[in-house]
């Protein structure tokens, strides 16, 4: 058979905050009601995401989750990006609602992903199809030192949302290995750690690690195949108060 298609149906405490949360991310709502349930459709593009409401319900209690694979992951992180500092001059990067950035993650076979949690809590997972994998095992993953480290601390906080858990994944880590691992590895671990700590909403943390980041000698090849890395450390630094 052909022309399935699958419409995930999650859960919000209000369907009018989560069409416009999703609103801010380049989505259409296309129905809603009120009675006899509340409920909305907000479609974007081939993508559709139904909700009902549940009044009362506590987003961080919330196990609704779907997997969205897309043919360029880059594309949709950053329309999603300018979305949000359209709306809030910043990407949410702690609370709900937040996201995390794109990165190939140790347990999806090194496919790069990332994770929307929107207003009811639902992670929305969007991932790259299997093409996107690397065709050789990446210096990092599995093979310790501070790579091995993050990808593990990535799949702690990105995939299982514990931050706190990944931070001290990563504090041990950049104990050990910081002072002697290349500089890119350096850069990517310190911008990873100081997005845990906004998740942590440890202001002090994320200016620390920003602040570590930006010592870390690159040359004009480093900063470009360092590209999206500088770009969340300039991303976590408008997070921070004035």
């Amino acid at each position: 058979m052909s022309g399935e298609r699958t419409v995930p149906l999650l859960l919000c405490r209000s369907v009018d905050e989560i069409a416009e949360f999703y609103t801010m991310l380049g989505f259409t709502r296309t129905y809603r009601q009120e009675r006899p349930n509340p409920y909305v459709v907000m479609e974007r593009g081939d993508l559709h995401l139904h909700f009902f409401g549940l009044p009362g319900l506590r987003p961080e209690d919330s196990y609704g989750s779907c997997l969205v694979v897309v043919p360029d992951i880059a594309e949709i992180f950053d329309a999603f990006a300018a979305g949000m500092r359209a709306v809030h001059g910043k990407l949410l990067v702690s609370g709900i609602p937040r996201m995390t950035r794109p990165r190939r993650r140790k347990n999806a076979d090194g496919v790069t992903g990332f994770a929307v949690i929107d207003p009811g809590g639902n992670w929305i997972r969007f991932t790259a199809g299997a093409d996107d994998a690397p065709a050789e095992p990446e210096s990092g993953p599995g093979n310790g030192g501070l790579a091995g480290a993050l990808h593990n601390a990535v799949v702690t906080g990105d995939s299982r949302g514990d931050h706190e858990r990944a931070a001290r994944l990563l504090d041990q880590a950049l104990r050990r290995h910081e002072a002697t691992a290349a500089p890119a590895e350096r850069v990517e671990a310190l911008a990873y750690r100081a997005e845990l700590a906004a998740r942590a909403e440890d202001a002090p943390g994320v200016r620390e690690f920003l602040d570590r980041a930006g010592r870390v000698p690159l040359d004009e090849a480093g900063r470009r195949a360092s590209a999206g890395t500088l770009a969340a450390l300039q991303d976590l630094a408008a997070t921070l108060p004035a």
